[in-house]
């Protein structure tokens, strides 16, 4: 198996002006079209949570996605956290 075939997870905090902008449900579409499993939930300081686990490539392109300007509302830092994947989910939800 290839290293980048091992799953992964990503655990990543996205800063800025991202509730009540569809940012969970944007972000949703981009993992499922990646392949991805996990979730994206707001955080009562205002940040989203994104947790996603899959090939690391794949999870790569999703944290990309979250530092690019094509999402809703306005990012202004992710801050992110790599580890081995736990397992456990199925499907990519919004929290």
């Amino acid at each position: 198996m290839n290293e980048q075939d091992i799953p992964v997870r990503l655990a990543a905090w996205v800063h800025g002006q991202v509730q009540g902008v569809g940012f969970r449900w944007w972000t949703r579409s981009r993992a499922l079209e990646l392949g991805l499993v996990g979730f994206a939930r707001n955080l009562p300081d205002g940040r989203v949570e994104v947790v996603a686990e899959g090939p690391r490539d794949h999870c790569a392109r999703l944290l990309t996605a979250l530092r690019s300007q094509t999402s809703p509302g306005r990012v202004d830092r992710v801050v992110e956290s790599w580890a081995a994947a736990k397992g456990g989910f199925t499907g990519f939800a919004e929290r």
